[in-house]
């Protein structure tokens, strides 16, 4: 019976001959020459100079030849010298795959090699294909047709004298639909069968080529979202977001409303929605009344239960009286009588954004006079930049459009004072919640964009210093025309083409980039500065408010911006985005908010996410629930291995199923706490309570208010998300002893040997050596007692996880929540986690809410319990 595999013929080599063969190859070419010194000296033993110096020259060049064959020599093709992120996936055989300084190399390779190339004219076309082409080449003799048609229409209207403003496209004059949802935007012909059941960012399609997208059939609050970059960018996202660099994210997904009324109307619309009295009334809120401020906070219902709903972020437009653009006697005349109309946009997480919606029209109506409430999610996108060159990136891609009156441009003025800001390498160090409003060019008149040149000199950082400190903007501050939604649509429809771009370019001189045109559009914007929601600082971030239209070209030259730090901006999905907010230790709407509708539905996706991936596996290579050993004789996973099983954890608690109002009510209703739900099914008895409220809360109010908290493990483990959370054993002494001892004790052999270096220097040691014992006593673990060192059992160690020694984890009765969020910190070095709690199981012995404490952390499916501490997030 003859063997399946072919035979090697004659001509084939080996594998062993071959690899010997690419052995000798590299040798050779790594082999250097190099010439006696022995000529250069003469018989009495005089070395001339000229003849050391000639030896000397080859030797050299031998080596400069042996460096770049040998680099030659290795199996490097031309489609793998492009970097990581510029690969495409045809390039191995398609040379126009490959940049343009390589193709000839390419072609080369393929031509020696003789490796197929297919292009799109040689490649056989399927039967369905086929007619779907000579469907479309019909549909494009159609449209041709139907352009010639408008031309020449477009030809008699010029000849009939109606061409006359051509240059400059009338105003929109269509009115603002109120109360309705808004539409997605027509799609292109060739992408419309895509959007059907969702919508595209504007930045789509530059997503789709380099990021893993949301499931076709599984958009992400109806919008195809960008999930992760395509290439690993764990790492490289925490070292752009906090060391050199920035991150960009095209959050366009997120909601946008419009609020129209008078001010008194919207102040009591935002009260009913649960905003604090003192930013209404009192003068911690003035700046942000008058519009130079932005404020971010949670809302909730007016009515039933008065769940809190999500954060929202709140943008006033500025007060005529307070910004310098000239009005009429009649809008003077309202704004001394108080009937002035003011607006306002209101920001709001897309998977809340019905929810907040139907309730925002339902208290502007019940406002004297009404407010008007307008969807503006596809009228206006948003662009959200982080890092240290956060500032510089998006300095230079926005450059300011001058006013037409350039006696109005004072140096308090926001186009004054944004191209001073290149130097701030935080946004954080701006004033909290400054926002900044002006209009721009078009970035592609000024692409690519060049490096912004940054103040060397102190008086120059000086000056920054000072306007940091001073803020102009809070007194110059203009109306953005960013709310005027006929300057919004204007700059859309103004926005050139490409092709009209590139010929403009291509008039203008060598290295200069083209005059600017009366026509040329003027694109509002509006930049919000936002500072880490975290005790301990961190990186702050801009986000960027502008025209949906107008999205794409600042999304281009945000990313082709040369950072002075080296590189380019890199681009975040929705991976990223939670990576950067768990590592600031701040939770992530909706997945670490499960106490609300939004995050409940998240929670609800994800378990069964997690269930189909359970099944999949094989009985010998999953986890077996049933079989758990949690030590002690108890076996069996606590509820759902595969979910936060909030119902078997309500379930479980006794007392009321909500806080009892009457000692809570105040005569500000902004400050009520909210009811239990009634509908125990959504989000299953259990309610989302902020930080500012849980220090009313006491042992008998209630029993299914949850609240997120922070986790930062004291020795070894990763927290995982659907971890459970423990408090400390509290019916069982010799078990709290136990975790207690373990607390105190030191760190185990394997740490022992690293601390133990750290002694005290001897005099004579090196500068170093002593910095770093200095550095070692004051971050190391403090010295503890000898009482405290030593375990039950008398051994000085810490019992490490598996030990006979080590505690078991709690009984259920102590179990208080679970994790939503948990990796390893690259911030903090360890691993830590975001989770939720019930607050009625974290009170101290007075009855009080505890700030933060000690926990136990147990990986769902693990017997083993890791000490941890936590503190509400």
């Amino acid at each position: 019976m003859s063997g399946k595999r072919k035979h090697p013929t004659s001509d084939v080599q080996p594998s062993s001959t071959r690899h010997n063969a690419k052995r000798v190859k590299i040798s050779s070419a790594r082999a250097v020459l190099a010439q006696s010194s022995e000529k250069a000296l003469n018989m009495s033993g005089e070395l001339d100079v000229s003849s050391f110096v000639k030896a000397r020259e080859y030797e050299i060049k031998s080596l400069e030849a042996s460096m770049g064959s040998s680099k030659k020599a290795l199996t490097t093709r031309a489609f793998q010298q492009v970097p990581r992120e510029l690969r495409r996936r045809t390039a191995s055989h398609n040379v126009k795959r490959v940049p343009k300084r390589l193709r000839a190399r390419a072609a080369k390779e393929i031509k020696v090699d003789n490796t197929p190339t297919i292009t799109a004219r040689s490649r056989n076309v399927a039967s369905q294909k086929r007619l779907r082409i000579r469907e479309a080449k019909k549909l494009q003799g159609i449209a041709a047709k139907v352009r010639e048609k408008r031309k020449a229409a477009r030809a008699q209207n010029t000849l009939d004298g109606d061409d006359d403003k051509q240059d400059l496209p009338s105003a929109i004059t269509t009115k603002a639909a109120t109360g309705i949802l808004a539409r997605a935007p027509k799609a292109a012909l060739k992408f419309r069968k895509r959007q059907i059941h969702k919508a595209w960012l504007p930045t789509h399609l530059y997503h789709a080529k380099r990021a893993h997208m949301t499931p076709p059939k599984e958009p992400l609050w109806r919008f195809a979202v960008p999930l992760t970059p395509s290439e690993k960018s764990y790492r490289a996202t925490h070292r752009a977001g906090w060391m050199r660099g920035c991150v960009c994210w095209d959050t366009s997904y997120m909601s946008t409303l419009g609020v129209e009324g008078v001010e008194q109307s919207l102040l009591g619309m935002l009260r009913c929605l649960g905003v604090p009295q003192d930013m209404l009334v009192d003068l911690k809120g003035r700046k942000w009344r008058r519009g130079t401020r932005w404020w971010k906070g949670w809302i909730r219902e007016r009515d039933t239960n008065q769940a809190w709903i999500t954060k929202v972020e709140v943008v006033w437009c500025v007060q005529k009286e307070n910004s310098k653009t000239t009005y009429l006697a009649e809008e003077i005349a309202a704004l001394k009588t108080g009937k002035e109309r003011r607006k306002l946009f209101l920001r709001v997480h897309p998977s809340s954004f019905l929810q907040v919606w139907t309730e925002i029209l339902k208290v502007a109506k019940m406002q004297r006079p009404p407010a008007s409430v307008e969807d503006l999610r596809f009228e206006i996108g948003t662009i959200e930049v982080m890092g240290p060159g956060a500032t510089e990136a998006l300095i230079g891609a926005l450059q300011p459009v001058a006013l037409v009156n350039d006696d109005l441009i004072t140096p308090d003025d926001p186009e004054s004072i944004w191209p001073t800001l290149a130097a701030v390498t935080n946004p954080a160090a701006v004033p909290a919640n400054a926002l900044l409003g002006f209009n721009v060019s078009d970035p592609r008149l000024h692409h690519p964009p060049r490096t912004v040149m940054k103040p060397q000199s102190s008086s120059a950082s000086e000056d920054v210093l000072h306007t940091l400190a001073v803020w102009p903007p809070d007194k110059g501050q203009h109306v953005p025309t960013l709310f005027d939604r006929a300057a919004r649509l204007t700059a859309s429809r103004l926005l050139s083409s490409q092709k009209s771009i590139d010929r403009r370019k291509g008039a203008a001189m060598p290295g200069s980039y083209p005059s600017p045109l009366p026509a040329d559009p003027q694109i509002p914007i509006l930049l919000l500065a936002s500072r880490p929601e975290t005790k301990h600082g961190g990186q702050g971030s801009w986000t960027l408010l502008l025209p949906w239209k107008c999205v794409v070209p600042v999304w281009y030259s945000l990313m082709y911006y040369p950072v002075s730090s080296g590189g380019n901006p890199r681009f975040g999905g929705l991976h990223e985005k939670r990576q950067i907010s768990f590592e600031q230790g701040v939770p992530w709407f909706p997945a670490d908010y499960p106490g609300t509708k939004a995050g409940w539905q998240w929670e609800l996706n994800e378990r069964d996410k997690r269930k189909t991936d359970w099944a999949k596996r094989p009985k010998g290579k999953r986890i077996e629930w049933e079989s758990v050993d949690l030590g002690e004789k108890r076996k069996g996973e606590i509820g759902s291995g595969w979910s936060c099983d909030w119902e078997r954890l309500s379930n479980g608690t006794s007392g009321k199923t909500g806080p009892d109002l009457n000692g809570l009510q105040s005569s500000d209703d902004s400050h009520a706490q909210p009811r239990a739900p009634s509908d125990k099914s959504a989000p299953f008895n259990i309610y989302h309570v902020p930080d500012p409220f849980l220090t009313n809360f006491s042992a008998g109010q209630t029993s299914s208010a949850i609240a997120p908290v922070s986790i930062f493990l004291l020795y070894r483990g990763v927290p995982t998300v659907c971890a459970r959370i423990y408090r400390l054993p509290s019916n069982n002494p010799s078990r709290l002893a136990q975790w207690l001892t373990l607390a105190s004790a030191p760190y185990a052999k394997s740490h022992k040997k690293s601390t133990a270096s750290f002694c005290k220097p001897s005099r004579n040691a090196a500068l170093h050596e002593k910095r770093t014992a200095l550095a070692a006593s004051l971050l190391g673990p403090p010295k503890l007692d000898d009482s405290l060192q030593r375990t039950p059992s008398g051994n000085s160690e810490r019992p490490e996880a598996g030990d006979p020694r080590y505690p078991v984890v709690p009984d259920e009765d102590d179990l208080v929540g679970f994790i939503t969020t948990g990796n390893f910190n690259l911030g903090e070095g360890r691993g830590t986690g975001i989770g939720n709690v019930l607050v009625g199981r974290m009170l101290n012995e007075s009855g009080k809410v505890e700030k933060e404490g000690l926990c136990i952390v147990r990986e769902a499916g693990s017997g083993i319990g890791r000490l941890a501490r936590w503190a509400w997030a």
